[in-house]
């Protein structure tokens, strides 16, 4: 059997996660992360009426007819507080932030004057009331609710806090993510170059798309195929809140990774997807830990992360925009697809007359570590479909910066 088809496998990952608690961070460690409660305006901001460009306050009722010249009472400074009051025929120099003196309804623009003197101004265009001119409470009002429970911290959002002086930022906790490779073919990182096994680069590319999130995971190492390494390096990952398990979850004879699991108490929720690469992906649930089984094959790995690990994750985290973003895009050249199972294609993306070109990086053998390196899209050649002809309409998954959205794009 191909298993459940791609949705299906989804639909089960995102509805078994919860939210892990909250905790309190400093600002400068918010970024990434999701407010856990409603965060108030502690002031009005601005504070008072202020001027949006560099010009002189001015009652409009002078310039009704122009030119009209006014005199320059004072100066206001961004800072600054008008000490005086504006009476008819008299203005102040002021710059942009800066408070609007009382008597004041309007700002002109300097551009729009001239200098007559040190202390008059020649003002050459009409204007109406509240002419370049900020209101009191314009970018906020104190108690007024700034930023809701569930805003993802963005840049923007930092900025916001620092305006309401929240220097500890209540955020939803981050998962703790442990990742540990299998298989006796494996070579670590910090082993001697040895010709007939393989480098362990799933630990490595696990570990970036789960720093890309925000999270430091810790790296386990290597275990062997041996059922007591095995069962004791899945304990260790056992108490983390998600255990990432790279090899062993195929059907061979010395696949260890599930009957070790069932062992030690994860109820295995499935075990195959209808998808190419990573049909042997599987999702199991323990007391403390959701428990991620990936097949070894390096760019299988970072599929089944992109389309179940990711989006868990970023759910855990208190996102609700977790799967990748989607776009529309022509295909550049025909793609094979003689499959019942959903297909991911590696591609990079182009600008052509406004539309986005899809082009294969190559070699879509799952062991080829380099299509994903090239790849800035995830091309979905939904399990249906027949051989994808060159200039077809595809949906394409970006791969690049962190822009999500609610649902995974289709039914897969």
């Amino acid at each position: 059997m191909d298993g459940l088809t791609v949705a299906d496998a989804q639909r089960c990952v995102i509805a078994a996660m919860k939210i892990l608690g909250t905790e309190s961070v400093p600002l400068k460690q918010a970024l990434g992360r999701v407010l856990a409660e409603d965060v108030r305006a502690n002031r009005d901001q601005p504070p008072y009426d202020v001027s949006a460009m560099d010009g002189f306050a001015i009652r409009s009722t002078d310039v009704v007819s122009v030119p009209a010249t006014l005199e320059i009472i004072e100066d206001i400074r961004a800072g600054d507080m008008p000490r005086k009051t504006l009476n008819a025929g008299q203005c102040a120099r002021i710059m942009t932030g800066a408070p609007v003196p009382p008597g004041a309804d309007a700002v002109i623009r300097v551009e729009d004057t001239q200098a007559i003197g040190a202390h008059q101004v020649q003002i050459t265009v009409t204007v109406k009331p509240r002419n370049d001119i900020r209101d009191r409470g314009e970018n906020m009002t104190t108690g007024e609710v700034v930023l809701a429970r569930g805003t993802a911290i963005t840049p923007g959002v930092i900025g916001m806090l620092a305006m309401v002086k929240q220097a500890e930022v209540p955020v939803y906790r981050q998962p703790r993510v442990a990742i540990l490779s299998t298989g006796d073919e494996l070579e670590g990182l910090d082993e001697p170059l040895n010709p007939n096994k393989i480098p362990d680069a799933n630990s490595y590319a696990l570990m970036a798309q789960v720093q890309a999130l925000g999270i430091d995971p810790v790296l386990l190492g290597i275990a062997r195929d041996d059922p007591d390494d095995l069962r004791a390096a899945l304990q260790r990952g056992l108490q983390f809140d998600v255990l990432l398990v790279s090899g062993g979850t195929s059907v061979g004879v010395h696949d260890y990774v599930r009957p070790t699991l069932e062992a030690l108490g994860v109820q295995m929720q499935f075990w195959r997807v209808a998808m190419k690469p990573g049909h042997p992906m599987a999702f199991g649930i323990a007391p403390l830990t959701w428990v991620f089984g990936i097949p070894g094959n390096p760019v299988s790995s970072m599929v089944c992360f992109e389309e179940f690990i990711g989006p868990a994750l970023r759910k855990l985290m208190g996102h609700t925009r977790v799967f990748r973003q989607t776009v529309t895009a022509r295909l550049a050249r025909e793609i094979k697809h003689r499959h019942r199972r959903t297909e991911f294609v590696r591609v990079m993306l182009a600008r052509e007359d406004n539309i986005w070109v899809a082009t294969p990086t190559g070699n879509q053998g799952s062991g080829i570590l380099r299509s994903m390196a090239l790849a800035e899209g995830l091309m979905v050649v939904p399990a249906a479909s027949a051989d994808v002809a060159a200039g077809a309409t595809v949906q394409v998954q970006l791969l690049d910066g962190m822009n999500f959205q609610q649902d995974a794009g289709g039914e897969w």
